[in-house]
C-alpha cells in the first residue's frame, strides 16, 4: 500500500525510527503504518550505511534498456523523417530498406520514435463507419476529381486528378485553366493514349460530368466517354468517401506540393511541380500497393 503523498517523508521517517528500535516487531509497526512488509523492509534497507538517498523516491525506470532502438538507427529515422516529413512509419521503414539498412525497425517503433521526438502529427486516424472497396484489376476503375482551385498570382488553377482504384497509380496530374469538359477530354485522351482506356470511370456529380443533384442524368462529356466504351459511374451526393482514394490523393498533394510555396505564378509553373513530384509519387514513394504499380504498367 502506498504512503499518502502529502506526509510520505515524515511517516517513513517516523516508520523507520520505531522499526528499527531493538526489540520492536516490523510486522507489526507494518500493520499501523498501513504498509506491507516488503515496503517496510525496502525503507529499513535504504536507511542502511552506504545504500544512497534514504527515504526519497527513486525513479522507476530500468538502468538499461535492452530493446531499445539504436542511437545510430534512430537517428537515420529521424534523417528520413526530415526529408520526407510526411512520412509515417511503414514509409520510412521502406525508404530504409531501400537505402541498404539490413533490419530496420518495425514500423510501430519507428512512430513511436518520432512520438517522443515530437514529430507526430496531432490529427489521428479515425474509425470509418464505411467499408472500404477496390477493384480488382488495374484500368477496371478510374477515380476522377478536380482538386478545388488554387490561386496564383494572377488567375486560378484547377488540379485534375486521375488515379486508378486498383494500382493507386496517379494517370494524370494537370493544371488546368478551368473545369470544362473540352479541357478534360483533352487531358483525357492524353491518358487513353499512354495508359488504354479504363472500363469504368468513378465521378462526383459536379460539373462537367454530372448533375449537382444527383439525378442520373447524361452530360456531353460523360456520353463521349460511353462512345469510348467506358461505362461512367457517379458516387453519391455529398459523400466524398465513395471516392476516397482519391480525396486522399488530393490531401497528400495538397500537403506535399501546394502548401509548401505561398504564391504560385503560373500554370506552367505549377505544372512543372505536379510532374516531378507525380514521378515521385508513382516510382520512388514506398507504397503499400508499390508490386502492384508494376502490373499497371504491364496491363497499360
Amino acid at each position: 500500500m502506498p504512503w499518502k503523498e502529502s506526509t510520505a517523508m515524515s511517516q517513513r521517517s517516523e516508520f523507520v525510527v520505531f522499526a528499527s528500535a531493538p526489540g520492536s516487531n516490523v510486522s507489526e509497526f507494518c500493520r499501523r503504518f498501513g504498509i506491507s512488509r516488503q515496503t517496510g523492509y525496502k525503507w529499513l534497507r535504504r536507511t542502511e550505511p552506504g545504500s544512497g538517498p534514504e527515504l526519497e523516491d527513486r525513479s522507476r525506470r530500468p538502468h538499461n534498456s535492452p530493446g531499445r532502438t539504436p542511437p545510430e538507427t534512430e537517428a537515420r529515422v529521424l534523417a528520413v523523417r526530415e526529408h520526407y516529413p510526411f512520412y509515417g512509419g511503414r514509409k520510412i521503414r521502406r525508404t530504409l530498406l531501400r537505402q541498404g539498412v539490413e533490419r530496420p525497425p518495425a514500423a510501430s517503433t519507428i512512430t513511436a520514435i518520432l512520438g517522443r521526438n515530437g514529430l507526430l502529427s496531432p490529427e489521428r486516424r479515425r474509425k470509418r463507419d464505411w467499408q472500404r472497396f477496390e477493384a480488382s484489376a488495374p484500368n477496371a476503375l478510374w477515380q476522377m476529381d478536380f482538386k478545388g482551385h488554387v490561386p496564383l498570382s494572377r488567375g486560378r488553377c484547377h488540379p485534375l486528378t486521375v488515379l486508378d482504384d486498383h494500382s493507386r497509380f496517379s494517370i494524370c496530374l494537370a493544371a488546368c485553366a478551368d473545369e470544362q469538359g473540352a479541357t478534360v477530354r483533352q487531358q483525357l485522351t492524353q491518358a487513353f493514349q499512354l495508359y488504354g482506356r479504363p472500363e469504368r470511370m468513378l465521378m462526383d456529380n459536379g460539373s462537367p460530368w454530372g448533375a449537382p443533384s444527383g439525378q442520373s442524368v447524361h452530360t456531353r462529356f460523360t456520353a463521349w466517354l460511353i462512345r469510348l466504351g467506358v461505362t461512367v459511374a457517379h458516387g453519391r451526393p455529398y459523400h466524398p468517401q465513395t471516392q476516397g482514394k482519391d480525396e486522399r490523393f488530393h490531401r497528400t498533394l495538397k500537403l506535399e506540393v501546394l502548401s509548401r510555396r505561398s504564391v504560385w505564378h503560373s500554370l506552367d509553373e505549377m505544372q512543372a511541380a505536379f510532374d516531378a513530384w507525380r514521378y515521385e509519387y508513382n516510382f520512388q514513394r514506398p507504397h503499400e500497393a508499390r508490386a502492384r504499380v508494376s502490373s499497371f504498367a504491364l496491363c497499360s
